[in-house]
């Protein structure tokens, strides 16, 4: 189920920001970024609807996506 962003709390949105951008195997391109430099990319990607917001029933946990995953929303 896609969850709007702005319907979440602002300090939850950091932190599943935050958690999402320390994921192992998460790849920024070449060059390093910093944990800053993530957090506000995909914080952009969410306001330009490049990224969305995911909870899945089954397995009680929140992701980020990219919203062509979910063509029937």
């Amino acid at each position: 189920m896609i969850i709007p962003w702005q319907h979440i709390d602002s300090k939850t949105l950091d932190n599943l920001i935050e958690a999402f951008a320390l994921r192992e195997g998460t790849d920024y391109g070449e060059q390093e970024c910093s944990l800053s430099q993530k957090v506000e990319n995909i914080r952009r990607q969410l306001a330009s609807n490049k990224a969305v917001l995911v909870w899945s029933e089954l397995h009680e946990t929140m992701n980020i996506m990219r919203p062509e995953l979910f063509p029937l929303r």
